[in-house]
């Protein structure tokens, strides 16, 4: 995984929010945007392009696409380390993908994604890592046209649609957070019950792209600012480095 770089958003002003206070406020001021980093996204940092503000988060583009091949599973893992340590209440997923309200063909060329698993403060992860590790949390995303009323309007009509809240459950397990990853393992053009984990069956039909356009958390921060680790390692340890207090009265032969 490489370290944190590119560019930064602005995100000093406050995020309106006019959903139920109960879940919390929005997260987005506390994203340390310049370390975000999506695997397998088909363009460099529109995993971060997602994260948009609370008033933007109906906007179709930009979005985030796996990238293109009909042979692999088309997995995203996102991940958001935060500036402080965070307690998390809830968080949205959007996408427009395969809504035939928002496209001129009946062919969909992209699919929402079905199943989320969530890791809380797991560093360096990986596809390899994530695919046999047991998740923080599970949870399946409803398709793309449960959130809005297509007798009444489009996805272009604000006032037609919703986002739907995830609680982040259980409680206990998203407090002091400073880095959460999402696992979108499979899509809801894909068969149920397959998709990259390893537990998830292979599928040989086409695979098409899963397609996000809004990821957003809510919940409080704790102004705990999150401290950078240095770790180093030795090639080969040196016996000097490594005395035990005394020793030196025992290193003769005899002694």
């Amino acid at each position: 995984m490489s370290g944190c770089e590119g560019h930064s958003h602005d995100h000093e002003h406050a995020e309106p929010d006019e959903t139920n206070a109960s879940l919390g406020q929005s997260l987005r001021p506390q994203i340390d945007f310049p370390c975000v980093q999506c695997l397998n996204e088909s363009r460099p940092h529109s995993g971060r392009d997602i994260l948009k503000l609370y008033e933007d988060r109906l906007s179709t583009t930009p979005t985030l696409l796996s990238q293109e091949d009909p042979d692999e599973d088309p997995e995203l893992l996102l991940i958001v380390p935060f500036s402080e340590a965070v307690t998390m209440k809830s968080l949205c997923v959007l996408s427009y993908a395969d809504d035939p309200n928002n496209r001129n063909t009946t062919t969909a060329v992209t699919a929402a994604p079905r199943t989320l698993r969530i890791y809380v403060n797991r560093p360096n992860l990986d596809f390899e890592t994530v695919r046999d590790l047991a998740p923080t949390s599970t949870i399946t995303l409803v398709p793309p046209s449960h959130q809005f009323d297509p007798e009444h309007g489009s996805p272009d009509d604000s006032d037609t649609i919703g986002t739907i809240d995830y609680p982040l459950r259980p409680a206990g397990r998203f407090q002091n957070v400073s880095e959460i990853a999402l696992y979108f393992c499979d899509n809801h053009a894909m068969p149920e019950g397959s998709g990259g984990s390893s537990d998830m069956d292979d599928s040989d039909e086409d695979r098409l792209m899963t397609e996000i356009t809004y990821v957003g958390f809510k919940g409080k921060g704790t102004n705990m600012k999150r401290k950078a680790v240095e770790t180093v390692y030795e090639t080969q340890g040196m016996k000097k480095d490594h005395k035990v207090p005394g020793s030196e009265y025992f290193g003769r032969e005899g002694l």
